[in-house]
């Protein structure tokens, strides 16, 4: 099988799932990492994968970039920074995969594919949830008519911040910082595809938010209403989001219709959770146990299938750019303290 050289691009704390998902892969081999801080590329390395062999070490990212054996690149680096070196690495002629979110500002993501398309490299948004089979389970209840219309979905995702990671909201909102560009892409991503249908996502047109900000401008907590427009019968379809970095973890989501509801119960089920979805109908309820999976191995060995097989990337620009355009509107609504449209 032919395998896809990555580089990493960044001695990020996620690299303890997706290093080894990258020398897991049976079409992807890891040729090297790289960081800014002296000696930390090394390190990572040497914590996530000692066994791992012939893998270049650099002490700044310039080398990774340049480096000829390096086919593909994952961007792990902080929201603000995606962008500048998404468009350095696509300049070298390496596919990409950005860590989620793709870019902080719409007009970055347009920049972007536009470079891509000329370069002719694949890029993608890094939402490694979306390739655990849990979801695909649940996709199919929906499209059953198990629970009816949706017409309500609830999206949750929390965990205490813990000291060493305090970085995330060291800046504003506007430069990338706090709780809704860390993991409040997963409750928007979620909410839109949760509403969608044929697994296309269906866009909000407003919402509504509120959040507790620190003294640099960043949230640590947030809570807010999409307004998904009525159906065809003219009812009302909201989608509620809640994050924080001051509770306890959480990550999940609900979706109700008019005949029932349907729940995953973590939707960052790590390799040795059993993935739990349950539903309630007519006062009855079940639930089920999936079979364990890795996402993050699930995304490597996808976004390495598109590269080597010339395939379109799951996740697309176009779903990146809505997701961005809501993430933004959320900000606004917390900076005007009241309903913004979704442009």
């Amino acid at each position: 099988m032919s395998r896809l050289n990555w580089g990493i691009l960044g001695a990020a704390r996620v690299n303890e799932r997706l290093l080894p998902a990258i020398i897991e892969a049976p079409n992807s081999q890891l040729v090297a990492i790289a960081s800014r801080r002296a000696g930390a590329a090394q390190a990572t390395l040497d914590k996530y994968a000692p066994n791992a062999s012939g893998v270049a070490c650099y002490d700044d990212l310039d080398s990774l970039i340049a480096d000829p054996d390096v086919e593909a690149i994952y961007c792990p680096m902080a929201n603000e920074e995606h962008a500048e070196w998404a468009l350095k690495a696509i300049a070298a002629g390496k596919h990409i995969l950005i860590e989620k979110p793709m870019a902080i500002r719409v007009q970055d993501i347009g920049a972007i594919e536009a470079a891509a398309k000329k370069a002719n490299v694949k890029v993608m948004e890094g939402f490694m949830y979306r390739f655990h089979p849990q979801h695909a389970k649940v996709r199919e209840l929906i499209e059953s008519g198990l629970i009816g219309d949706v017409l309500s979905c609830r999206a949750s995702f929390s965990f205490l911040m813990p000291p060493a990671r305090m970085y995330r909201i060291n800046r504003s909102m506007a430069n990338g910082g706090g709780a809704m560009w860390d993991i409040g892409p997963y409750a928007i991503h979620a909410l839109r595809w949760c509403f969608g249908a044929n697994k296309a996502p269906l866009e909000p047109i407003s919402v509504i938010s509120q959040a507790n900000l620190n003294e640099h401008g960043a949230d640590t907590v947030m809570s807010g209403v999409l307004d998904f427009g009525q159906d065809s019968l003219g009812r009302a379809r909201y989608g509620h989001f809640d994050i924080s970095f001051e509770r306890a973890r959480k990550a999940e989501y609900e979706i109700i219709g008019d005949r029932g509801a349907i729940k995953c119960h973590n939707m960052w089920a790590y390799p040795a959770d059993d993935p739990v979805i349950s539903w309630e109908v007519g006062g009855r309820s079940e639930m089920i146990i999936l079979p364990k999976a890795n996402h993050f191995n699930l995304e490597i060995e996808h976004f390495s299938d598109c590269v080597l097989n010339d395939k379109a990337p799951h996740l697309t620009f176009t779903d990146a750019r809505n997701n961005c355009k809501v993430l933004e509107a959320v900000t606004r609504a917390v900076a005007k303290n009241m309903m913004v449209n979704v442009d």
